[in-house]
């Protein structure tokens, strides 16, 4: 009540009406120098400040510059009150945050009785170690390591071959880079970027859930991503927390391409693959997918990081797949979850992908202008000037194993069978999924068939080196066969 006192429109409302607007005001967080409202922006916010402050700017010519005297918001001021009056407008000034951990109370336009009051709008799989060059041990890399005969056994020759060819041809500040690649009689290996930040999922599953903020960071870092692969006409397919990486600086990137697949533009794909609970409608009924999969999961993963678990989730995939099935519609959504951030994952959650944000002519571009993401700072985002919720501590500090399970994703060649009712055209002879183990946390100095011809610069590697921000597990003592069939050659 105490944060309506003071603004003019509200002061001859009588106390019941401001009990009933307490009640639907919400909170919103934004860290330092976050943009609240732009500029040209629709005007349909009323804001009032809990906490920090806030600064007013004026877009002129070359840049932000103060119109006359900057106005500095403090606690308990407001701005954006034309919203209140009935009619939408256009922003005039531009506000952004000026010191930390701001709060405000937001709310939007809706008419409630014959009086204009508000609603409020807010907004992997594998463990790897980590090497460096002898000649220059500031250089950090991270070493995968996969059995060949395991990929021959369970089918997975293409999609390993599909996985080094994407990953070569990407290069993008939001997803793994992919340096080079070599192979002996036994494994394959892959010479990657080393993110040292550790999991999305393993800093989700300590910390239970995010706030808004946190999530729209983590968020915005995949949307960055699946524009720059949509826009080469590449699908992701297995977007989950446990496939989202930090570097050094906290920011977020795509690792795990071994689902991806090089479409084209506009194409459709019919392989069945993905983590049960992200998996899309078209693709457990067989009925062809495009890139508008990866916005189903977009909505998924932000249900999942606001929430601390997945929207659909049963005891078994086939379980899992049958609550899909069911519609978004049908999910009780927790109170955590905000009118703004629902209305989005709603929208990128649609059973007809014709029908789901992200998947128009701007592609997961119309994403970025939801009213969720109203005020986040994307140009801060791409040029790495934002700070990130949270700064990961690289150190030497040893982890014991993790107890932990993360979701196995369905090998296409493995994926469970699904109910001729639900789809005929699947051959039931599919069998459940097998979970992926080609990837061996282990140094090059325990595999000594690695000769030291293959490539100089892997010969002067060494670790492991710093994995504290890591869940390790085992590693696995068996020996593998050898396996020279000759089908990765290009490795």
């Amino acid at each position: 009540m105490e944060w309506w006192v003071d603004v003019p429109s509200f002061q001859a409302l009588p106390e019941d009406v401001l009990s009933k607007l307490a009640d639907i005001l919400e909170e919103t967080h934004y860290c330092d120098g976050d943009y609240i409202i732009r500029q040209g922006a629709s005007g349909d916010t009323f804001f009032i400040i809990s906490d920090g402050q806030v600064r007013h700017w004026t877009q002129v010519q070359t840049g932000l510059v103060p119109s006359g005297p900057v106005w500095s918001g403090l606690k308990g001021d407001w701005f954006g009150e034309q919203a209140l009056k009935g009619t939408t407008h256009t922003v005039q000034h531009t506000h952004s945050t000026t010191h930390t951990g701001q709060h405000t109370h937001s709310t939007t336009h809706t008419q409630y009785n014959t009086h204009s009051t508000t609603h409020t709008v807010q907004h992997t799989q594998y463990n790897t170690h980590t090497v460096q060059l002898k000649s220059d041990p500031s250089r950090s890399f991270a070493l995968k390591v996969l059995k060949k005969r395991h990929i021959v056994d369970t089918s997975q020759q293409g999609h390993i071959l599909s996985e080094r060819r994407i990953m070569m041809e990407v290069h993008s500040p939001f997803i793994i880079r992919l340096y080079r690649t070599f192979r002996d009689s036994k494994f394959l290996y892959m010479l990657l970027e080393a993110c040292l930040g550790g999991e999305l999922w393993s800093l989700l599953r300590d910390r239970g859930s995010f706030d808004d903020g946190t999530t729209r960071f983590y968020t915005g870092c995949v949307i960055e991503a699946l524009v720059f692969l949509h826009s080469r006409g590449i699908i992701y397919r297995d977007l989950k927390p446990e496939n989202i990486i930090l570097d050094h600086r906290g920011y977020a990137k795509l690792v795990d391409f071994g689902f991806a697949k090089k479409v084209g533009l506009g194409q459709k794909t019919w392989t069945f693959c993905g983590t049960p609970e992200y998996v899309a409608p078209e693709i457990i009924l067989n009925k062809g997918h495009d890139s508008s999969a990866d916005c189903w999961s977009l909505g998924i993963l932000v249900f999942e990081l606001l929430s601390g678990s997945p929207p659909f989730s049963g005891s078994d995939p086939m379980k899992t797949y049958n609550i899909i099935l069911r519609g978004i519609d049908m999910i009780e959504f927790p109170k955590k979850i905000t009118r703004s951030a629902g209305n989005l994952i709603k929208r990128l959650c649609r059973d007809n992908p014709s029908e789901r944000l992200g998947n128009r002519k701007n592609g997961v571009k119309d994403v970025q202008k939801h009213k969720w993401f109203e005020g986040f700072n994307w140009d801060g985002l791409r040029q790495g000037t934002i700070d990130p919720p949270f700064t990961p501590s690289v150190g030497s500090v040893s982890r014991t194993p993790s107890p932990w399970r993360r979701r196995p994703s369905n090998r296409p060649a493995n994926c469970p069978s699904i109910p001729p009712s639900l789809c005929p055209s699947v051959p039931p002879s599919l069998r459940p999924s097998i979970p992926l183990s080609l990837c061996l946390s282990v140094p090059l100095s325990l595999h000594p068939s690695v000769p030291p011809s293959l490539c100089p610069s892997v010969h002067q590697l060494d670790g492991p080196l710093d994995t504290s921000n890591f869940d390790l597990f085992p590693e696995d003592p068996e020996e593998p066969p050898d396996e020279e069939s000759g089908w990765d050659l290009e490795f």
